[in-house]
């Protein structure tokens, strides 16, 4: 019942706030998201960030989350690269006259262009744990173990999005690939130019500064409004999603991406010494679909933005499905 109740409150603002931008999406001018975008970027996360590391429990532990996330990450790329050698393989092995009908559902030439190959990595490797991982967090964790849930997104996915997912891509892409060098300085211009890594450490260091009261209510009042125009931006981005093309490999990088890696990894918790709530917290942030970082790297690099679009709206439909198990499973 108790577990029944957070995912009702966690649904209703969820489902209602993603559903009003998905509206307003559709009747505003296409600018109004990206100044959204921009705001939330460079202001309103970062003071998000910076709020709530101020009422979360940091224990020496904490320091597991981002080595969670890159344990995520690096599992995601291994068993993704693997599908696709496996594809690559049984599509020149078996022809379509020997096949069996099932067949159809497990192989398929989908994945034989680098482009695509590239965004499939990308999707099951980076997740939505900023605009969509947090409010999930706070909503069903609380702010107590909020800094387990910052840590995985900004020592983990935000660097493993403008690191190793950018190398992913310039190597995947069907364009002229950049000197290594012009890479590596577009790779630390994105890290030094990202806000929410400043606020972080700022964060981290001003956390025993006293501030007055009015302040302390002010920064808290300012982050929960960002979570919910954060969430008001997801579903306006959504509303500008058109294409759901390749339907068979976008559903196996979500596999790999929602369930199979925040399973197995997540039971491996336990054995690190981490349960329940922090287990909870880092197992959400697993569970998160594809970011929408996935789909400005494809563009950037010239990878399959069609199929990147496919995966973000499945993986925005299938977070739904998924987040009862998580919390049967690894509740406390």
């Amino acid at each position: 019942m108790n577990q029944m109740m957070r995912l009702l409150g966690l649904y209703l603002p969820l489902v209602g706030w993603v559903g009003f931008g998905l509206f307003l999406g559709r009747v505003l001018p296409p600018r109004i998201p990206a100044l959204m975008g921009k705001f939330l970027f460079w202001v309103g996360i970062p003071i998000g960030i910076f709020a709530f590391l101020r009422q979360a429990n940091l224990s020496a532990s904490v320091w597991l989350a981002p080595i969670a996330a890159w344990g995520a990450m690096l599992s995601a790329v291994l068993l993704a690269w693997g599908w696709i050698k496996a594809q690559n393989y049984l599509s020149q092995r078996i022809q379509p006259q020997q096949s069996h009908p099932w067949t159809k559902y497990l192989i398929s030439d989908q994945l034989q262009q680098r482009s695509t190959q590239g965004s499939f990595l990308l999707a099951a490797m980076l997740g939505n744990t900023g605009y969509l991982g947090y409010p999930i967090s706070l909503t069903l964790v609380g702010q107590k173990y909020f800094g387990w849930a910052v840590f995985y997104d900004t020592l983990g996915s935000t660097l493993g999005a403008y690191g190793l997912g950018v190398l992913l891509a310039a190597y995947f892409s069907d364009r002229a690939q950049q000197p290594n060098q012009t890479r590596w300085k577009q790779i630390g211009q994105a890290l030094i130019n990202n806000p929410a890594l400043w606020s972080f450490w700022i964060g981290l260091a001003g956390r025993s500064l006293a501030l007055p009261q009015s302040v302390e209510l002010g920064l808290k009042g300012f982050a929960w409004g960002t979570i919910a125009l954060s969430l008001l931006l997801l579903g306006m981005r959504l509303s500008q999603l058109a294409s759901w093309q390749k339907i068979q490999p976008a559903i196996v990088s979500l596999v790999i991406k929602m369930l199979i890696v925040p399973l197995v990894l997540g039971l491996e918790l336990s054995h690190l010494g981490l349960s329940e709530l922090p287990q909870l917290t880092i197992v959400l942030q697993m569970a998160m679909p594809p970011a929408f970082a996935t789909l400005f790297i494809a563009e950037a690099y010239d990878l399959d933005r069609s199929f990147t679009v496919t995966t973000l709206a499945l993986g925005s439909i299938a977070l739904l499905l998924v987040l009862p198990l998580w919390l049967w499973l690894f509740a406390p």
